[in-house]
């Protein structure tokens, strides 16, 4: 990413790596999935062991990444946030869209180990919340005496908080996935992954860790009816 006008040149420092190769079903914000895992690979040029020095002192992570997928010519003021609904528009600084002027993403992940690979040392998250291959831009460490503001006000996000569906996952259905990846897949299902305006019992296809999981929305309760191999 470059700014000609004052030469402000963003290079990543890395590439995650997730079960998301698709917008649709990632969790909207970081944690809502806390079993989802992330592998962040360093590029080259920042494979150095001593960039990392200390940063296992610290539980979770701050990651600015790209918006791959949302980059646009121009910037709208406003934007139709998708838990109200798709049709009432709200300042573009009031959201997190990814419909940005910079389009550039925040997220919070829990910093679950390092790990030494043929492609240097790896940093292991968890609760992410941000498609595979994304470039990360830079990585933070979350400091909770400055980060944690117990008194702040969540504007119309504070009416979302606790907003989860119940999953039928029938068994036979739901051994299809690897054992490793069953928790993250519920958890990412429960957190509703249609659009807020399609509150229907249509059937919705999301597409995760290399598999196709089929479901239906009604009174409350998703319903997984298939599993397919991709």
């Amino acid at each position: 990413m470059e700014n000609k006008e004052n030469g402000v040149v963003l290079r990543p420092i890395a590439y995650i790596r997730t079960d998301f190769t698709e917008k649709f079903g990632i969790p909207r914000q970081s944690g809502r999935a806390p079993s989802l895992l992330g592998r962040i690979i360093f590029t080259p040029e920042y494979r150095n062991d001593d960039a990392l020095r200390g940063i296992t002192g610290y539980t979770y992570l701050w990651l600015i990444f790209d918006f791959t997928q949302s980059h646009m010519a121009g910037w709208s003021p406003t934007v139709r946030p998708p838990r109200l609904g798709g049709n009432r528009r709200m300042g573009v600084f009031a959201t997190r869209s990814p419909f940005r002027p910079n389009p550039l993403g925040l997220s919070c992940v829990k910093l679950e180990g390092l790990e030494k690979t043929p492609q240097g040392t790896i940093i292991h998250v968890s609760g992410v919340d941000i498609l595979d291959n994304t470039p990360i831009y830079d990585i933070k460490p979350y400091l909770p005496h400055a980060d944690c503001k117990p008194d702040a006000a969540g504007g119309f996000s504070d009416t979302q908080t606790g907003y989860h569906l119940e999953v039928d996952f029938p068994e036979e259905l739901l051994t299809v996935l690897p054992e490793e990846k069953r928790t993250a897949a519920v958890e990412c299902l429960a957190d509703d992954p249609r659009p807020s305006y399609q509150n229907d019992d249509r059937e919705y296809s999301m597409s995760f860790a290399g598999y196709d999981i089929h479901f239906h929305v009604a009174d409350g309760v998703l319903t997984v009816t298939g599993v397919d191999v991709l």
